[in-house]
């Protein structure tokens, strides 16, 4: 996958994310008392790895080719850190 193709699959993955925290922040009212409280802590650390995405994907629309790789990495590896949060908050329900 060359360059161009990565930055659309990533603001691709930056949009899936946020239209994922949404539907969660939508179903919030619907959780159980006795989650709700860790699904709002769930909620607000998706948000932090959110913000934390979207600063890669800036780094990785201004890396230059020696940086490319490891930018490219760092995206990868936090956009993996959302299939955990997302597992972690849907075994809330």
């Amino acid at each position: 996958m060359n360059k161009e193709e990565f930055k659309a699959k990533a603001n691709q993955t930056i949009d899936e994310v946020s239209a994922k925290i949404n539907e969660f922040k939508a179903k919030k009212e619907s959780t159980k008392d006795d989650v709700k409280s860790k699904y709002e802590e769930t909620l607000k650390d998706l948000e932090t790895k959110k913000a934390d995405l979207k600063a890669k994907y800036s780094e990785l629309e201004n890396a230059t080719d020696d940086k490319w790789e490891d930018v490219k990495n760092a995206f990868s590896s936090a956009a993996d850190s959302f299939k955990e949060g997302f597992s972690k908050i849907a075994s809330l329900f």
